[in-house]
């Protein structure tokens, strides 16, 4: 009786430990998300149909799912409480689910993903320099001087914007007022969106990849301890 006992002991210990550093996780992703939204406020999404998509928003939602889980966890433990224990694990299984959906979506129809991406995209370049967008517009300045690029598929796509052969100074060679209405020779060549993805690839897969098994086996470990608490 009395290993079991200490066993039990241990097993809540230990997921409450896990409990909280879920809510401390939390925390740390809400305050990076507010900090952004504060000091990056005209940073925002480059999508036309999801403006409220940015990586402020997102890590805000994020963070203050992730904080709600913890603490059900945390009080289902001190409080040895079925229902909210029970509560947690569902929470965890439908996160470990959602995971596995989302990365076999993902990989199925990646086609489909890049061309709605590149039609969202050109869809927002219409707005840039727009009246209530600067978030869009200082994003698309900031990502053609950084990654040495114009446009979506290439520089023609401001074109279709302007209505003439003209593109924004951030797709200068070398930046000056009004560089944008010179000839295509002192412009960037390379297209944005392909630029960005062979970054995101070589740089953010493999974190990513780890990242997401690094989330999946903790979630498994959390549901594994509700289970035996429960």
């Amino acid at each position: 009786i009395r290993i079991n006992i200490l066993s039990c002991l241990h097993t809540i210990t230990d997921c409450l430990c896990l409990s909280l550093f879920s809510q401390l996780g939390g925390c740390g992703i809400l305050g990076v998300g507010i900090w952004l939204a504060v000091t990056q406020g005209n940073f925002a999404t480059l999508s036309s149909s999801f403006p409220s998509l940015s990586a402020a928003n997102l890590l805000i939602v994020t963070g203050t799912f992730v904080m709600i889980i913890g603490f059900v966890g945390c009080i289902g433990a001190i409080k040895e409480n079925k229902c909210l224990l029970l509560s947690f694990f569902i929470m965890l299984l439908i996160i470990f689910l959602l995971e596995l959906t989302v990365v076999i979506l993902f990989f199925v129809y990646t086609d489909k993903i890049d061309k709605y991406a590149q039609w969202d995209l050109k869809k927002g370049l219409h707005l840039y320099g727009t009246d209530g967008n600067i978030g869009l517009t200082n994003a698309w300045s900031i990502i053609q001087t950084d990654f040495r690029c114009c446009g979506v598929s290439n520089y023609t796509d401001w074109f279709e914007v302007y209505n003439t052969s003209r593109v924004p100074d951030s797709c200068c060679l070398e930046f000056s007022e009004n560089c944008g209405l010179h000839s295509p020779g002192t412009w960037w060549k390379a297209p944005c969106y392909e630029t960005v993805k062979i970054w995101l690839q070589e740089n953010l897969l493999a974190v990513g990849i780890f990242g997401l098994c690094t989330a999946m086996v903790q979630v498994q470990f959390n549901i594994n301890f509700q289970i035996l608490i429960y």
